[in-house]
This record gives structure tokens, C-alpha cells and sequence, in this order.
């Protein structure tokens, strides 16, 4: 897409801060950080989120999540991080482009995710997995 500034930085058109390529990802240092060395994961093709990738193209973006993990702990030592991922509007997606954060942790860094969690819910979990069932 034109107009997306994630296909422009995959294919070279904006600058950015290259962490890993291949064929079909592109990882790069958030220009946005939140932490030091918190990357960006994409995959080189134009898709809006989770439901538009192919299943294919997904395990591989997956893949160099886990694999820049991996190099992080090695080379850097960080052994704890999040990995995050949004789709659309109300999931707090700001690029519609998707992909996947890799944000290095480290006590008192300000950046707390507090969920307010419903364990009244509980009392419907079979009607929810009901609801997932083929017919």
C-alpha cells in the first residue's frame, strides 16, 4: 500500500533502523521506543491485521519474533520482555499494518500493562465454548 508507513519502510522508501531481514519479515527498532531495543516485526506484504495474513506468512513473521528473542537474550542478556501484537481500532492498533512489538522489560520501567479482569464471566465459559463449535 502506498500510503502505509510500514510497506514504505519494508521496501527501503522511509528510513529505519534495520534489525533483520529476510525474503517476507522486516524487523526494526521502534522509532517510538519504550525501551531500549523495543522492535518492530512486519511482514513485507501489506496485510491490515491477524485475519487478513495467511497462515503461512504469519508462522514466519512468529518465527523471527522468537528468533530476535533468542538473540536478545544472547547477545544482550534480556531475559524478560512482552511481546505485542493489536488488531484494529478498539484493540488499540495505532498502524494497520500488522505486526508485532518486542518490548525488553525490566523492573520499574513505567510500563505496566494492568488489565481489569471479570471472574464473574467464569460462570459462562460453557456457553462461550459453545458458541466456538462446528456443527
Amino acid at each position: 500500500m502506498k500510503d502505509c508507513i510500514f510497506c514504505q519502510v519494508a521496501q527501503g522508501k522511509s528510513p529505519s533502523w534495520k534489525v533483520y531481514e529476510n525474503e517476507n519479515v522486516y524487523a526494526f527498532l521502534d522509532i517510538n521506543p519504550v525501551s531500549r531495543y523495543h522492535t518492530l516485526i512486519i511482514p513485507k506484504n501489506h496485510y491490515k491485521d491477524i485475519f487478513e495474513i495467511p497462515d503461512h506468512e504469519l508462522k514466519e513473521v512468529i518465527s523471527v519474533v522468537g528468533k530476535l528473542s533468542k538473540l536478545y537474550k544472547e547477545k544482550l542478556g534480556i531475559e524478560h520482555l512482552q511481546i505485542v501484537n493489536s488488531n484494529g481500532a478498539e484493540g488499540q492498533q495505532d498502524v494497520f499494518h500488522i505486526h508485532y512489538h518486542i518490548v525488553p522489560r525490566k523492573v520499574g520501567d513505567g510500563q505496566n500493562i494492568k488489565w481489569k479482569v471479570h471472574p464473574e464471566w467464569r460462570d459462562n465459559f460453557d456457553g462461550m465454548l459453545e458458541k466456538l463449535k462446528n456443527d
